[in-house]
């Protein structure tokens, strides 16, 4: 307790392990939160279609050169471990691509939600 007339503020709520944190200013999308995981897969590969191709070119070439130095062809095999790597390198730059894009698309939605008005330090005429 504080000295007589101080606002003591209220102890905060506990956590309830099966809801997520609230967190001002933002609002889950309902309809990201209905979705189960073939449903997930199905729109982050829309919306990011080179992501599984990359992810699936990895995989091909490093099946192809773990069966070729089964086989004992050296060559073919260092040729599909190259192959991986330059695969995995498209793979992250498909991801990279696929974060700056979302991160603009929100840019503009977030702008595009403003209310309309200025700040009053900008209305005012130099």
């Amino acid at each position: 307790r504080g000295p007589p007339g101080s606002v003591v503020p209220p102890a905060p709520a506990a956590m309830d392990p099966g809801r997520p944190p609230v967190i001002e200013g933002f609002e889950p999308s309902a309809a990201h939160r209905l979705e189960g995981f073939s449903e997930k897969f199905m729109r982050k590969t829309r919306e990011n279609p080179l992501v599984p191709i990359g992810c699936l070119a990895t995989a091909g070439a490093l099946t192809y050169g773990l069966i070729c130095f089964k086989k004992g062809n050296r060559q073919q095999s260092q040729l599909m471990m190259r192959a991986r790597i330059l695969a995995q390198g498209f793979t992250i730059a498909a991801l990279m691509v696929g974060v700056v894009t979302t991160a603009l698309k929100s840019r503009k939605g977030s702008q595009a939600v403003g209310t309309g008005t200025a700040p009053a330090a900008a209305n005012t005429p130099p």
